[in-house]
């Protein structure tokens, strides 16, 4: 019996009983786990100019695949990006709002579909914030039903590789801290005005669940169950886009949130239990007033909440590194390091953004 069949023979539980075998054993090891691990690569947020010339968008896209840009998620939908990034191995999503549609024609049309919060206000006509937070709600048939033909619009388009999900949450009932100065409000705590929805359909349908009106709560903020369903809401919403998704055999992902805490205590959105093929938490340090180093805890939380159900990129938001480049080469390593697939960038992308990211 030659050596390759007596090593045959024995079995995998009997090869460290040969001579030279151990070192064989653990290159092998070695080399299936390096096989196994997932390739390291980044992706973009971008809104297509679409006065663009072809030559420039040829280069740009050009440059960014050296760089190890393999996606990119396009704000609006222009064939003539969309086809350029696809030529240079890059694929091209189409990157939508979900829940937040200020479109005139459906705020005149159904002005019922949009949320209401704990005053009674709906941001069909008392829009939070700023004037383009115009929240659905996710409880009425007619928004799911709605999302969906924008999905199956926009993955029929041979060109449009897969869907990405923005805005895909609540109303922020906590902004970011470092945002409460510009609207001068202290949000130490929830505040009825930010806090949705408690429109007829939600307070029916959690009151047929539990036997209670959330607006008959004293401390509404404060119930576990009323959280939940509220999170419940967000993922029924994107669990039925994905099935549109899969039945166009293309991937669905989502810009969330930096960590299933926070998106949970401030949007409402419970990312890690989605059906995505990819996550992309918005880990924007500079919003929360904290510095590079979060960026590797963030993504450190999310990699162990998503246990291997499908990749993260670390979002990141280039203007945060104030044109440090060694801090964002930190924050991508960071990134990597705590498990990132890779990060997702939103800002202007320099070349020596280029060359600080490059694979």
């Amino acid at each position: 019996m030659d050596k390759r069949n007596f090593i045959k023979s024995l079995g995998v539980g009997s090869v460290a009983l040969l001579p030279g075998v151990p070192a064989l054993a653990k290159e092998a090891t070695a080399a299936a786990k390096e096989a196994a691990a997932p390739k390291i690569a980044h992706r973009v947020w971008i809104n297509p100019n679409k006065e663009d010339a072809e030559a420039d968008i040829q280069k740009r896209y050009a440059d960014y695949k050296k760089a190890g840009i393999s996606d990119i998620y396009f704000e609006d939908d222009s064939e003539k990006h969309f086809r350029i990034a696809k030529k240079n191995g890059i694929k091209a999503h189409r990157w939508i709002w979900t829940m937040n549609r200020g479109e005139k024609e459906l705020l005149a049309a159904h002005p019922e579909w949009y949320s209401q919060n704990r005053k009674g206000e709906s941001c069909a006509t008392n829009p939070p914030y700023v004037g383009y937070y115009r929240w659905l709600c996710p409880s009425k048939p007619e928004t799911l039903t709605y999302l969906k033909q924008q999905v199956e619009s926009a993955l029929s388009k041979d060109y449009i590789d897969g869907i990405h999900l923005d805005y895909v949450r609540y109303c922020d009932v906590i902004l970011p801290v470092n945002l409460w100065s510009k609207y001068g409000i202290d949000q130490s705590k929830e505040l009825p005005e930010y806090d949705f929805c408690y429109c007829e359909t939600c307070r029916n349908a959690y009151k047929a669940e539990k036997g209670k009106d959330p607006l008959e709560m004293e401390h509404p903020d404060q119930s576990p169950s009323w959280r939940k369903f509220r999170y419940d809401r967000i993922t029924n919403i994107v669990n039925n886009l994905a099935k549109v998704a899969q039945q166009h055999k293309k991937p669905i992902t989502a810009a969330v949130f930096p960590t299933p805490e926070i998106a949970k205590r401030i949007v409402r959105q419970d990312w890690t239990n989605w059906h995505l093929d990819a996550v992309n938490p918005m880990i924007y340090h500079g919003f929360y007033q904290e510095d590079v180093s979060w960026i590797g805890d963030a993504v450190a939380e999310g990699v162990r909440a998503l246990n291997g159900r499908f990749p993260l990129y670390a979002g990141l938001f280039l203007p945060d590194f104030k044109g440090n480049m060694d801090d964002l080469k930190r924050g991508v390593a960071l990134a990597v390091k705590n498990g990132a697939a890779g990060v997702s960038l939103f800002g202007e992308l320099t070349p020596e953004v280029l060359a600080a990211i490059a694979v």
